[in-house]
């Protein structure tokens, strides 16, 4: 008798807000899409950066005959020698840091050059000896750049130590500040949501609160008077649980894997078992935060 009257009047408050009830699903449901797509860029940023920090080279451009000629402050002292070269290679060698250490020729260099600026107009009027020789450092810690900068700079037949980190770093900065900016906006969906909730709670209360004082005169408990409107909360919240979760899923199977997978195929995007490892935490956000926004609610609300 009593989980059927609870039932009844859950549905009949339902049917009573129909119009706030919808608001309250679909600003929770964009307010937890808005979180499940925020953990997921945390996700997809942190795999992006461990695959391509794990590649990260920091390459020592040695100086050629046409860097002296043309007056490189760098290669004043005219153009690297074998010595220094197998003086480089040597103490490079001795670094704990230092992973694999590869040497690049001018014609390698060329070779390369061609194939990645083929259809520019430089590139028919580059000629081999206008290609630095390098040599290309893997780091175990690419994040220790400083340590082979300091000791390969400026010295005799170095033209310049470059760290690729430095190219990826504000592709990150960029992802991270996107990634933020979407939390502050889930955040203010999240209170937006919880005002609907507490004012949908409340008109729901002022409604029947006829049969909520026969209720308090017959001696309901507090618990019994409050379970329905608590319950409609949390039936809304789970309703809009459940929409950002289908979004979600809508997103990873149509845009990323049909769309974009193809289109950036240098990027590895967040796998199934990351959507799957958000879903969770997006249904428990859905349930738990309209209940206890509904619980405070009426606690001041009913004063029972």
């Amino acid at each position: 008798m009593r989980a059927h009257f609870v039932l009844s009047e859950i549905g009949v408050g339902l049917r009573r807000n129909v119009t706030m009830t919808l608001a309250v699903i679909v600003s929770v449901a964009l307010s937890l899409a808005l979180l499940g797509g925020s953990l997921l860029a945390r996700k997809q940023v942190n795999s992006m950066e461990n695959y391509w920090y794990d590649r990260v080279e920091v390459s020592i451009f040695l100086c050629n005959a046409n860097d002296a000629e043309t007056g490189d402050p760098a290669c004043a002292r005219g153009a690297v020698t074998e010595e220094q070269k197998e003086q480089i290679d040597a103490e490079l060698q001795e670094y704990d840091l230092v992973d694999n250490v590869y040497f690049e020729t001018a014609e390698e260099a060329f070779e390369h050059y061609q194939e990645q600026q083929a259809d520019s107009p430089i590139a028919a009027v580059v000629t081999p000896d206008q290609m630095q020789e390098s040599f290309r450092v893997k780091l175990t810690d690419p994040t220790r750049y400083e340590v082979i900068s300091s000791a390969f700079a400026g010295r005799d037949g170095v033209q310049s130590v470059r760290d690729q980190r430095s190219t990826l770093e504000p592709l990150f900065n960029l992802l991270n500040g996107v990634n933020y900016a979407a939390l502050g906006l889930m955040a203010l969906m999240l209170v937006v949501a919880l005002l609907l909730i507490v004012n949908t709670v409340r008109v729901s209360a002022f409604s029947r609160r006829r049969e909520t004082g026969i209720m308090r005169l017959v001696g309901a408990s507090s618990f019994y008077i409050q379970m329905p409107f608590i319950l409609e909360a949390t039936i809304a919240g789970m309703l809009g649980a459940l929409l950002a979760c289908v979004l979600l899923v809508g997103v990873k199977q149509f845009a990323i894997d049909t769309f974009l997978a193809d289109e950036i195929q240098v990027i590895d995007f967040v796998g199934w078992d990351a959507v799957l490892s958000v879903l969770p935490w997006v249904l428990v956000v859905g349930a738990l935060m309209p209940s206890i926004a509904a619980f405070f609610a009426l606690r001041k609300y009913l004063k029972v």
